[in-house]
């Protein structure tokens, strides 16, 4: 069976998007149609920007929703899902994808879920940090032994976790870690505790967009950061998705649970490889590859 995985932020690029718009009228109509909705010119960012403009929020996460949910419709009739999945933003590209949301929907709540995190964040400066070899269960408990607001907040991988928090949390926790074994505890650079109690006042904002917004029944279930089982009832999608601001994002388990009900083939759509890397960590016997558009 196919999996479909779709990424979050950090796997951006300048010029990402550029060869679809060149190549493909039905993305050029959707990348001008995304400028329109947005405000301002999306496209001159992402195929001609600096790193620097790519990398603010407000830009990054639609950008990212934009070249992997494009990439869907111009494969067209070659992209046939049998189950999805997306990393943290990456799970409102899979929700476009399996017909839960239309484009346009997407593409709003996407830009407000970007403004919400980013007001957030500058409400109270707040970071993540990336902790290597030490097993989930060590860094919940140090997490817990931390004084401050400091949590889990990304299973990638065994082994592979980010922690979210309050600055002065996050470091005095990188120091934890270090101390207990962990090959690496580096604080990363994004702005704000993504998927951490710190993004309530995002999660507030963004709920009642989500609630105004019209949830169809998918094609496909999806398996959600939240709870990492398949999903096929729009109420249940849209409760979870609430959530997902404030909750980890739980993506060792879902792929997990992904290939126990039956998925041998992992395509990853949109920027980068991330996803597939993880994936080939997580199930070894599995297949994982970016999606290719069939000339």
């Amino acid at each position: 069976m196919n999996a479909y995985i779709f990424p979050g932020q950090g796997a951006q690029f300048v010029g990402m998007g550029l060869e679809l718009y060149e190549k493909y009228p039905i993305a050029q109509e959707l990348f001008e149609k995304a400028n329109e909705i947005l405000g301002f010119s999306i496209t001159d960012i992402m195929f001609e920007g600096s790193a620097e403009d790519l990398k603010q929020t407000k830009v990054t996460q639609p950008a990212i929703f934009l070249h992997s949910v494009i990439l869907s419709k111009v494969l067209g009739d070659n992209f046939k899902p049998d189950m999805v999945a997306g990393h943290s933003l990456g799970e409102f590209s899979a929700l476009v994808a399996n017909g839960t949301l239309n484009f346009e929907d997407g593409l709003k709540l996407v830009s407000q879920r970007a403004l919400a995190m980013q007001k957030a964040y500058e409400l109270k400066p707040s970071t993540m940090a990336a902790v290597l070899g030490l097993d989930d269960e060590v860094v919940e408990r140090l997490c817990e032994e931390t004084s401050g607001i400091v949590v889990a907040a990304n299973y990638n991988c065994p082994g592979q976790l980010v922690i979210s928090g309050e600055v002065e949390a996050i470091e005095s926790a990188c120091e934890k870690m270090k101390e207990a074994g962990a090959r690496r505890a580096l604080v990363l650079p994004v702005g704000g505790a993504f998927h951490s109690p710190l993004m309530e006042p995002a999660r507030e904002e963004l709920a009642s967009a989500i609630e105004n917004t019209k949830f169809s029944e998918p094609k496909c279930p999806v398996y959600q950061n939240v709870t990492t089982v398949a999903v096929n009832d729009a109420a249940e999608i849209k409760k979870n998705l609430i959530s997902q601001l404030t909750a980890p994002v739980k993506w060792t388990q879902s792929v997990e649970n992904m290939v126990k009900d039956g998925a041998t083939q992992f395509i990853e759509v949109g920027p980068g490889k991330v996803l597939q890397g993880l994936v080939r960590k997580i199930a070894k016997d599995v297949e994982s590859r970016s999606a290719e558009i069939a000339e």
